[in-house]
């Protein structure tokens, strides 16, 4: 209980002091900004390893795709994907949800480095075009595009169908898809007190290449993230 208290009020401190850093960089190129974000991310590596002694094991970075387009489907149990991704890959594109947007400073810091919002709760016309703003975005960006097709955080052992949508990006993208699977639950739960003295796996899968249909393309994504998380467990 001491440790789980003392990570977390050290935790959001330093996200709070980083974002304050980073406020004048607003008005300075986004790549600033990008780089506040990849100090979340350390800050957040240092805070497990340091209070909850955390070991964090990366595998399977000789499958990242180098020199071509491609998003991530990432699996997702906890807060330390969201901060922790921007170390490995490039400044991830995020889709979010567009209330987020309006929570002071982390919802600037959202805006200003190009996440793609989307109100989920109904169909309107911004959403619409959901799928021709993740193109123009990608189009014009050497940043990856991560999305968790479980659509929400979810406990280590659930296995919900993965959301359609992940699949409409790959149909309308039409590039590769980079899966990861991440066992952070079991240290860092959606619900409940997080754990000491476990470890966190990064897993990296072989891409999934282009040229699938949208049902072959969800078969494999859920089988391969859910098989290796499986094994992570």
């Amino acid at each position: 209980m001491i440790k789980n208290l003392i990570f977390s009020i050290f935790f959001f401190i330093g996200i709070i002091i980083i974002s304050l850093i980073f406020i004048p960089a607003f008005l300075l190129p986004k790549g600033v900004v990008l780089f506040g974000g990849k100090l979340m991310g350390y800050w957040t590596v240092f805070c497990l390893k340091f209070f909850l002694s955390t070991k964090i094991i990366v595998k399977g970075k000789e499958n990242i795709l180098n020199k071509q387009k491609f998003f991530i489907a990432a699996s997702h149990q906890s807060m330390f994907e969201t901060f922790f991704m921007q170390t490995i890959f490039n400044s991830p594109l995020f889709i979010l949800k567009k209330e987020l947007l309006f929570i002071p400073i982390f919802g600037w810091y959202l805006k200003k480095i190009g996440s793609i919002s989307i109100q989920r709760s109904k169909t309107t016309k911004n959403n619409l075009g959901f799928f021709e703003e993740i193109s123009y975005v990608i189009n014009k960006s050497n940043r990856p595009l991560i999305i968790f097709p479980q659509g929400t955080r979810v406990l280590p052992n659930e296995r919900p169908p993965f959301k359609k949508g992940v699949a409409r990006i790959y149909e309308e993208l039409k590039i590769a898809c980079q899966p990861v699977a991440i066992n952070s639950g079991y240290v860092w739960p959606k619900k409940g007190n997080k754990t000491s003295h476990k470890t966190i796996t990064i897993s990296i899968l072989k891409p999934i290449p282009i040229g699938l249909s949208k049902d072959e393309f969800l078969k494999i994504l859920e089988n391969n993230l859910y098989s290796d998380l499986n094994l992570l467990n």
